[in-house]
């Protein structure tokens, strides 16, 4: 039997919290889908732990068998078990510290304003930072900063266009969910061609314009989709809306994506009710 591994984003890619509509039967074909044997279900997401159970209760999303959570900081089993070995493998570029740690070492920094704790991790430190920074310049005295320090990061810049606020994490340079979805890959038994990942913003361009398979749904913003124009159409397939009557918002583009790499699925969903 060959194993598939389903990998997708939450806000705005599995869960319908955009602006645009979501299809009616979109999300219950993916439940369907899901439940099936041969596939095995991963959320790489942002959100931390409490944030990632509550999308599951208030959009009623399938349990997953994996969890990729603190955008890539974080990976737990099914029962929310955290892999430790995932937690060596990226503590080193970092010197062993930990958020509280490294806050001191940027707390420097006066337009940093640190979020709250329940949005911090082992490996990840997150701030809230003014959307008119200037954030090239902010992030190079960061990096500099860290650089002097012997602290390895991956810096991620992001909007939350709803609050008027930009978010910066910090992670080890190690830890992404590119580098997250790669580890989950070589040590759960599957290889690129049999896992797919699916997103919509700026934070999934690392994996979107990687060498594994990869969806960007429809409803994904304007800019987004102007960055991976020049991606590999072989590891980037870009959701248009219309298969099996769906729009390709959310999950109708994952379900789209998915039919696209994995003919089997195809077959699947055409027979679903």
């Amino acid at each position: 039997m060959k194993r598939l591994l389903l990998c997708t984003d939450l806000d705005r890619t599995l869960i319908p919290n955009g602006t645009q509509p979501e299809s009616p039967d979109a999300r219950s074909r993916f439940r369907l889908l899901v439940s099936r044997k041969e596939v095995t279900l991963a959320y790489v997401t942002g959100r931390n732990r409490d944030l990632v159970e509550q999308a599951i209760a208030e959009f009623e999303l399938p349990k997953p068998d994996f969890v990729i959570a603190d955008v890539g900081a974080t990976i737990y089993s099914s029962d929310w078990k955290q892999w430790d070995e995932w937690d060596d493998h990226i503590a080193p570029d970092w010197q062993g510290l930990t958020h509280d740690d490294l806050y001191r070492v940027l707390c420097v920094f006066p337009v940093l304003r640190r979020q709250e704790q329940n949005k911090q991790s082992r490996h990840k430190l997150s701030f809230y930072i003014p959307v008119e920074t200037d954030t090239r310049k902010l992030i190079a005295e960061i990096d500099q900063r860290l650089k002097y320090a012997d602290i390895k990061a991956n810096l991620i810049w992001s909007i939350d266009a709803a609050a008027g606020l930009g978010l910066l994490d910090v992670l080890p340079a190690g830890a992404s969910k590119l580098h997250a979805i790669r580890f989950l890959i070589s040590r759960s038994g599957f290889a690129n061609e049999t896992a797919i990942f699916a997103g919509d913003s700026g934070n999934d361009l690392n994996v979107l314009t990687s060498d594994i398979p990869s969806v960007l749904v429809a409803n994904a913003d304007a800019e987004v989709k102007s960055l991976v124009a020049n991606a590999n159409k072989h590891t980037l397939y870009i959701a248009k809306g219309g298969y099996l009557g769906m729009n390709g918002n959310y999950s109708a583009g994952i379900l789209e994506g998915a039919a696209h790499y994995w003919p089997e699925v195809d077959a699947w969903l055409r027979v679903q009710p």
